[in-house]
């Protein structure tokens, strides 16, 4: 892996968490745990795990309804989640796959075997731009090498400024408000005034330059768009 993936135990069996962390930081990952969905759900807005593994029996919310609330929430809903269950049938797995869960292992199973599905979701659910190089219109985004070039000419940009483009170029054509860019950009438990979010959009258009700031639009209304379509 290029970098390390944080990975959400949600479990309400402590040994089963552990067995899992064990697995999962020996393949490289990073884990965060916990064992009820409210707990799981201010972990994942405060930091943003790469995949939820997620317990179906729990107490209190069950892991299909708290699969649902992450899916309704547009902050949360591209988040993959793999749902660990002892529910084998088949109406059970249709069931829980249609709460929007990407993947689906029945207990026991195996660490080698969850790894390796995970991977596999990862791998799927990963954008371009993410790991990938990205390009729009002669601008190009890569980030391993965290270097941004216009027609082949390199950009400067701080650190704030590369992660608004990554977001921008990764999430096109939709416009998002300054509150839910500093959610995605910044992190949900990063308190900064919505103006912040004005400065740096100033700061990356100016790095940008003429050939390329019309990528970044201003919504009237609303926040800030990035899009190759002349608004």
């Amino acid at each position: 892996m290029s970098a390390t993936k944080r990975v959400l135990i949600v479990d309400d069996e402590a040994p089963i968490r552990e067995m899992i962390a064990v697995a999962l930081e020996m393949a490289g990952y990073e884990c965060l745990e916990a064992d009820n969905a409210r707990d799981a759900h201010e972990l994942v807005v405060d930091s943003t795990p790469d995949l939820v593994l997620l317990d179906w029996m729990m107490p209190g919310m069950s892991g299909i309804d708290f699969a649902r609330r992450l899916r309704k929430d547009e902050m949360t809903a591209e988040i993959p989640i793999i749902m660990l269950t002892a529910k084998g049938e088949e109406d059970s797995k249709v069931k829980g796959l249609e709460s929007g869960v990407d993947d689906y292992i029945t207990k026991p199973f195996s660490p080698r075997e969850l790894v390796a599905r995970l991977k596999t979701v990862l791998r799927r659910t990963t954008p371009k731009g993410v790991e990938e190089p990205v390009s729009v219109d002669g601008l190009t985004l890569d980030p391993i090498s965290h270097r941004v070039t216009s027609d082949d000419k390199p950009v400067e940009l701080g650190p704030t400024e590369f992660r608004l483009l990554q977001f921008f170029m990764t999430h096109q054509d939709r416009a998002y408000s300054r509150g839910q860019l500093l959610d995605m950009v910044w992190g949900g438990n990063v308190y900064v005034e919505e103006r912040t979010v004005d400065v740096h959009i100033r700061r990356l258009r100016k790095a940008l330059g003429e050939r390329h700031d019309y990528l970044v639009q201003t919504v009237r209304g609303t926040g800030y768009r990035f899009s190759a379509k002349v608004a």
